[in-house]
């Protein structure tokens, strides 16, 4: 059993990692009860780390393409694997997965399932079709949306629920896909299904082009019509959450959904620079979800 200074380290250590990381989870996840917020926290830390590990980047951000990205996840993979058999691996963020793994018994194949959507990445994956970005959005967001839902306490043989929780994590990544399409084209990640930029005739590595912008704004447009039944789906599925975190849910995905409107509302000019929420935004997005 850890001990408790060792349990508070750990969380204090994953509250920083999400400080810096994800400035609109960080904000969603006050609003739950303490215990469920340290939990959120510890699986975040362990995400950020996989992430970055996958991306050549720190906390999110200087994203550079890593010239080993396939031993990059298998060391994610490794650690992990070291972590839930009890090890401790010196990687504070794997660790923090698990302490929640353990308290909360999430699923192992969720876990899996996430990793999963990072080997897609390191393999130079790109979708051929749209049903192909929903598998990806599956498995780098929606497993966490499943995880996140176990950690408020859904059972974990709740396939009704955590189907919901899945497609509020794939909502979610078609917003941030909307708005980093120029971002990730830079460090040759292409997200828009083939089938689409065969309709437009665009190509990979020219996206952030300005005679594109036109286009890439029509796909964002289609990306969050693409969204709007999952985001709804996430909706229903909150009804059936404890009150604080059906809350923070609804604040979540009012957030997110608002990333993807405002990218529609700036047209051509969406990719100029990032599309932010700011701190008022998301106090307004907080009180809309009380009521």
């Amino acid at each position: 059993m850890m001990q408790r200074a060792d349990r508070e380290s750990l969380v204090a250590e994953a509250e920083r990692i999400i400080r810096t990381g994800s400035t609109s989870f960080r904000f969603a996840s006050r609003l739950f009860d303490q215990q469920t917020r340290e939990r959120a926290w510890l699986l975040y830390a362990w995400c950020r780390a996989c992430d970055d590990l996958a991306d050549g980047q720190v906390l999110g951000h200087g994203a550079v393409t890593p010239g080993d990205p396939e031993a990059r996840v298998a060391l994610a993979r490794a650690l992990t694997e070291r972590a839930l058999a009890g090890e401790r691996t010196g990687q504070r963020a794997f660790d923090a997965l698990a302490l929640v793994a353990e308290e909360c018994a999430i699923p192992r194949r969720f876990i899996d399932d996430h990793l999963a959507g990072f080997a897609l990445d390191a393999a130079g994956w790109r979708p051929a079709t749209q049903e192909d970005l929903l598998r990806y959005c599956y498995h780098v967001a929606g497993a966490v949306g499943c995880m996140m839902a176990v950690i408020m306490g859904v059972a974990p043989d709740d396939e009704e629920t955590l189907r919901h929780a899945a497609d509020l994590g794939i909502a979610f990544q078609l917003a941030n896909i909307a708005r980093d399409i120029v971002e990730d084209d830079a460090v040759g990640r292409i997200y828009l299904p083939a089938t689409w930029l065969a309709e437009k005739g665009l190509a990979a590595g020219a996206l952030g082009e300005a005679r594109h912008r036109a286009d890439l704004a029509d796909c964002a447009r289609r990306l969050a019509a693409l969204a709007a039944p999952y985001e709804a789906s996430a909706r229903v599925g909150a009804e059936r959450l404890p009150r604080r975190s059906r809350w923070a849910v609804l604040s979540a995905a009012n957030i997110y959904g608002d990333i993807s409107r405002k990218v529609i509302a700036r047209g051509e000019r969406a990719w100029d620079d990032r599309t932010m929420i700011s701190k008022w935004a998301k106090l307004a997005h907080v009180a809309r979800a009380l009521r």
